[in-house]
């Protein structure tokens, strides 16, 4: 049984509690937290656990094996340090620091103390997402030409980090888990409408290796919730839809067929006809799993059996340096080598 401490009691800290209780190996003994009314809520719902508002006291508790860090991004690089120097393994939240520096540092670290750091890039730990990954490495959709990524809302507005390091931040980790690969450039632009100096709205495009681009769209002033994902190759195409439950994988056997036509052709509607495939649309079989289960489940395998960490800080700190390109070229107004990051 994994004792684990849990700082953190805001919108997302409850559901990771949850899942963590939902299990058999592992038992949560501290939520943190420095509202006394979320301590009051969190201990109303779980009433087993200590709640407390100095983390120091997780920190220096012996039994304690883990902490889970589900605070505003500026905090991880500070908490994050001190459960490592405590001797204990770190389950972070999304992005893993607020700096390819800082990210860095903690990467460093982890080493140097033999201790676990997982970000949490929950849909690495996403059936569908997963599902994703193995059509394009399996090269069932044929050459990627490109992906769209819509990730918009009305709220929550946060003032902590803007739209790309909250949203987009998630698009990122799923392009790179998908494409198996680091972007090369970044070039993007942001519109600040609520707070001074927060980005509500991103538009970034992204260049991969082999010519794949990446565009995405992060916003929380949108009047409709939409996680519209399009996967565009050679053979076929590909959506990803994740608030459909039932269907989130739809794969379309569409493609532009290469041939060549002659000049009277060019331009008409039979030529169209001609150039276009059009096949039948499927929907892979996904298995129905809850992805902060699954996360959850991941951390505590990584714990308990050396299990390989799918979001450790490498593929955190990778995400890291594509939201300061994004940033940089937001606040520049020009493409941004990811080397320069």
């Amino acid at each position: 049984m994994m004792h684990i401490a849990v700082i953190g009691a805001g919108r997302w800290g409850p559901n990771i509690i949850n899942n963590l209780e939902a299990g058999s190996r592992s038992l949560v003994r501290y939520v943190v937290d420095k509202d006394e009314q979320r301590l009051s809520e969190i201990q109303k719902r779980f009433p087993a656990v200590i709640a407390i508002a100095d983390p120091k006291i997780a920190f220096d508790d012996p039994e304690i094996d883990a902490v889970v860090i589900a605070t505003p991004t500026s905090t991880h690089y500070e908490l994050v340090t001190q459960a490592l120097n405590s001797g204990k393994h770190v389950f972070v939240e999304k992005p893993l620091t607020h700096s390819v520096d800082t990210s860095k540092k903690i990467s460093t670290l982890a080493k140097e103390v033999d201790r676990i750091v997982m970000v949490g890039h929950v849909f690495v730990y996403n059936s569908a997402s997963r599902k994703v990954r193995e059509l394009v490495q399996q090269g069932a959709l044929g050459r990627i030409y490109y992906l769209s990524m819509v990730r918009t809302n009305l709220g929550p507005i946060r003032v902590d980090v803007d739209a790309a390091w909250d949203l987009a931040a998630h698009d990122i980790s799923m392009a790179n888990f998908w494409l198996d690969a680091l972007p090369l450039s970044v070039s993007a632009a942001a519109g600040t409408f609520i707070n001074d100096g927060v980005a509500d709205v991103v538009f970034a495009n992204i260049r991969y290796p082999n010519d794949i681009l990446v565009s995405i769209h992060a916003s929380w002033l949108n009047p409709a919730k939409a996680r519209d994902i399009t996967v565009v190759g050679e053979k076929k195409m590909l959506t990803f839809d994740d608030v459909d439950l039932e269907t989130p994988i739809r794969i379309f056997d569409k493609q532009v067929k290469e041939r060549a036509e002659s000049p009277e052709m060019i331009g008409t509607f039979e030529s169209f006809r001609t150039s276009v495939h059009e096949g039948e649309m499927t929907t892979p079989f996904v298995e129905k799993t809850q992805p902060l289960r699954n996360e959850c489940d991941h951390f505590i395998d990584c714990l308990e059996n050396g299990a390989i960490c799918e979001s450790d800080p490498t593929a955190g700190i990778n995400v890291v340096r594509v939201l300061e390109a994004i940033s940089m070229s937001a606040q520049a107004g020009r493409e941004v080598a990811i080397g320069d990051v």
